[in-house]
């Protein structure tokens, strides 16, 4: 059935006839994620916990029906599976469903997260809550090698498969800053590794991996922490001059579409990048026309002292 619907897209897009996996894309990067791999023609199964029944324990209102269905409008296929990553049987028969209706997996993007409401910072390791910390260390790093371990060999069946592990900052920014608390460090540098190793791994299949971060995202919770919204999120900027930098969700939805559609992307592969990277490679842009550019703002002008602004790094 599906299979058809993948057929019958053919001349809609650069990723028409693909399937991807985005693993958490109830919300944020990983909504934005799974729209532009739609909008640029691909089926797309879009999971996570929070559904119009049932809300995950982070207790927000976003739900996978709602990116599915923004999926489809964007011109791809949206199919919203509720699974929990940490339950290796949901994960199995996501995996198992999408085999049955499409028959291939082209692109998986593992950006599974949700631990943001356990974090607690300006405490030391032996301070934190030890539940909390686990937590996050499994739902950052458990869940994506459960989601590799069952997508892995349905991808490989073609060569040309694409791993993105989505993560909070480069390898780089995050060797060169501590982030405040030991576990979230740990656990965000996970996903870093992961796509190294997952690159020796494809290489002989002719896949590619490659791990991806956002810079200053402006996710549905940010705006909210600021009172602000997509529309007037500039305002925030008084009370933090650094969110000039922000960029909307779309800028990683572009950076993945980019990297799909190369097809030189392995020259990526094993490497940990940011969006505001590939888009000075690629040259895509935010939803405002700019190319910002979060990390290296704060690595020169914020660490480094460099005289200038956040709209310089836009």
């Amino acid at each position: 059935m599906r299979t058809q619907d993948v057929q019958g897209k053919k001349d809609e897009g650069p990723l028409a006839g693909k399937v991807a996996l985005v693993a958490g894309a109830t919300r944020g990067a990983g909504r934005a994620m799974a729209v532009a791999l739609g909008e640029a023609g691909a089926v797309v199964y879009a999971t996570g916990r929070t559904t119009r029944e049932r809300r995950s324990e982070v207790g927000r209102a976003e739900t996978i029906e709602e990116t599915a269905e923004l999926v489809t409008a964007a011109g791809g296929t949206g199919i919203a599976v509720p699974t929990d990553h940490l339950v290796p049987e949901q994960v199995e028969e996501l995996v198992g469903r999408i085999e049955r209706e499409q028959g291939r997996l082209d692109v998986l993007v593992n950006d599974v997260w949700g631990g943001d409401h356990l974090l607690e910072f300006d405490k030391k390791a032996w301070e934190v809550d030890l539940a909390a910390g686990l937590r996050m260390m499994r739902l950052s790093v458990e869940t994506h090698l459960v989601t590799s371990h069952y997508a892995l060999p349905l991808l490989i069946r073609r060569p040309g498969g694409l791993v993105v592990e989505i993560t909070d900052g480069t390898a780089e920014f995050n060797t060169a800053h501590y982030r405040g608390n030991l576990f979230f460090e740990l656990a965000k540098y996970g996903p870093v590794r992961m796509a190294f190793g997952l690159a020796e791994e494809l290489r002989e299949y002719g896949g590619t991996a490659v791990c991806l971060s956002p810079g200053f995202l402006r996710s549905e919770e940010m705006l909210d922490h600021f009172g602000v919204t997509e529309a007037t999120w500039r305002r925030a900027v008084e009370k933090d001059p650094h969110f000039a930098v922000a960029e909307s969700p779309a800028f990683i939805g572009r950076a993945v579409v980019a990297l799909a559609t190369d097809p030189g992307r392995a020259r990526w592969s094993g490497r940990s990048v940011s969006s505001g990277e590939l888009a000075e490679d690629y040259g895509f842009t935010d939803t405002d026309g700019s190319r910002p550019h979060a990390f290296a703002y704060f690595e020169e002008v914020v660490f480094g002292g460099k005289e200038a602004t956040a709209e310089d790094y836009r």
